[in-house]
């Protein structure tokens, strides 16, 4: 495993939101943990292959989201009125059932309890979310193609 290789998952880990992930392969064990403002990536070299230097690049933390000053408040207490559909699972969230079809939902769309709202994949496995509550989607929450946890608000949607 080479330095972009493990920048790139460092990178990717940090987007998703994990707090921690280890990856284990023949000769590296990796192990990376987010949080609080720490961040700390233990790299073990089990087996180093034919005396080839080993080189490890400093990781940055990442910095803390910049609180937008221009935001009004009464935005947070408008979003209270709304219910958010969240992510049952952890996987990769995808707003359409494959790449030439349309969007199951769009900003204004009207849905019912019942009806899919987005797909999840997980392990290889297509997993369809549908909507614990009647009314019209308020805002969607989630880039597509974007890694999710569990329980991580995805729509807003108004019941009213």
């Amino acid at each position: 495993m080479d330095i972009k290789e493990i920048q790139n998952l460092i990178k990717f880990v940090a987007k998703s939101g994990a707090s921690e992930v280890k990856l284990e392969m023949e000769d590296v064990k990796l192990t990376i943990r987010t949080g609080s403002g720490k961040t700390e990536t233990t790299i073990v070299q089990a087996a180093p292959m034919a005396n080839i230097p080993q080189q490890v690049a400093p990781i940055a933390p990442p910095q803390a989201p910049v609180a937008e000053t221009t935001a009004p408040i009464k935005a947070e207490n408008d979003d209270a009125k709304y219910v958010t559909v969240k992510s049952p699972i952890i996987g990769t969230f995808y707003r359409k059932p494959a790449p030439d079809k349309p969007n199951f939902v769009e900003v204004g769309s009207e849905i019912n309890t019942g009806d899919t709202v987005c797909v999840i994949e997980a392990m290889k496995l297509f997993n369809e979310i549908e909507s614990e509550v009647s009314g019209k989607i308020v805002k969607v929450l989630v880039d597509d193609s974007s890694p999710v946890e569990f329980d991580q608000p995805l729509f807003l949607v108004d019941p009213s």
